[in-house]
């Protein structure tokens, strides 16, 4: 018995006119159709995918703009939380200074109220011992007053003595007065006060922020002079303030002079207030050729302007005049 075989014909005309059959086993047809099931399948798991590819891709974008968001949010409160510590800071300085000033002037308040030991009538006359005793503290009085006067001698010879009471020493000053010879007292360079020590507005990205110092516009290429006598601990390039140089004047009192457009000084290398220690620029962050001028008390920044007190050319003069021989 012979199988069925079934066929699909293809009528077609010729150029002729002549019409042409064309049989194909249904067996292939067959394999079409499964072929096409199959690419149908194929194209449709590949679309999908690449719709799941491209949903993947989204979230990672959404998630990696939501990490550089949140990254750009802490360094903002970094910021933000350094200024408020340097800041805290300053005012603690500030306050610890009128603490001080409080004391001060309260221990003399009770030294002048106190009474003064008056003499008992018909107590008995100090034994001799005593009276020995009270000579050799005399004598030591005399030694170390004398001591102190030759100390004086050779500080005002040298102009210190000028130096502290132009800083502010007084008659009834009963602190370190060194430190106010060796403070750094004069203005670096002259000019306009651009910006002052406090809050103010960022010039460069225009939020917030806390100015530790003074910034003061000058021509490009102006000398920039010591504030006071010190060792350089500094002379590079910062990271904010460009090329700075930085000096320690001793009783924990520190300057920095930022933005420079070259450094005249070197590392160790002691100067004397009024040298040049470099030229006025516009290095680092800045918007225009000018110096900021930094003083730390205790690694602090406090108010520069406590000690800016005299120009480079009053600072010569007072050594002129404090000089021997003038």
């Amino acid at each position: 018995m012979l199988r069925r075989r079934y066929y699909i014909l293809f009528v077609a005309r010729d150029e002729d006119g002549q019409l042409r059959k064309i049989p194909l086993p249904l067996k292939y047809v067959y394999g079409f159709v499964a072929a096409a099931i199959v690419g149908a399948f194929t194209i449709v798991g590949l679309a999908g995918s690449y719709t799941r590819m491209l949903l993947k891709t989204e979230s990672y974008n959404q998630v990696r703009a939501d990490r550089e968001t949140l990254r750009q949010n802490y360094q903002r409160m970094a910021e933000i939380a350094h200024n408020r510590s340097v800041q805290v800071a300053s005012l603690g300085a500030l306050a610890n200074e009128i603490s001080a000033l409080y004391g001060l002037r309260q221990n003399r308040l009770q030294a002048a109220a106190e009474p003064k030991p008056t003499p008992t009538p018909g107590k008995a006359a100090p034994a001799p011992a005593a009276l020995a005793q009270t000579d050799d503290v005399n004598q030591q009085q005399v030694s170390n007053s004398i001591d102190m006067f030759y100390k004086l001698r050779a500080e005002a010879m040298s102009g210190a003595v000028s130096r502290a009471l132009e800083g502010g020493l007084t008659s009834n000053f009963t602190g370190d007065w060194t430190e106010l010879a060796d403070a750094p007292s004069m203005w670096p360079v002259e000019g306009r006060v651009a910006s002052s020590f406090g809050e103010r507005q960022d010039p460069i990205n225009g939020e917030g922020a806390f100015h530790t110092g003074v910034d003061i516009d000058a021509p490009y290429g102006t000398p920039v002079r010591a504030a006071g006598d010190g060792d350089v601990t500094g002379a590079q390039m910062g990271a904010g303030y460009g090329r700075e140089v930085t000096l320690d004047h001793g009783h924990d009192v520190m300057t920095l002079y930022g933005h420079l457009s070259a450094v005249a000084v070197y590392p160790g290398q002691h100067v004397t207030r009024g040298e040049i220690i470099g030229y006025i620029g516009e290095s680092g962050r800045a918007t225009g050729p000018h110096l900021h001028y930094e003083v730390r008390l205790h690694n602090v920044p406090v108010n520069p302007y406590k000690y800016l007190r005299m120009t480079y050319e009053q600072a010569v003069n007072l050594y002129d005049s404090s000089s021997p021989g003038q």
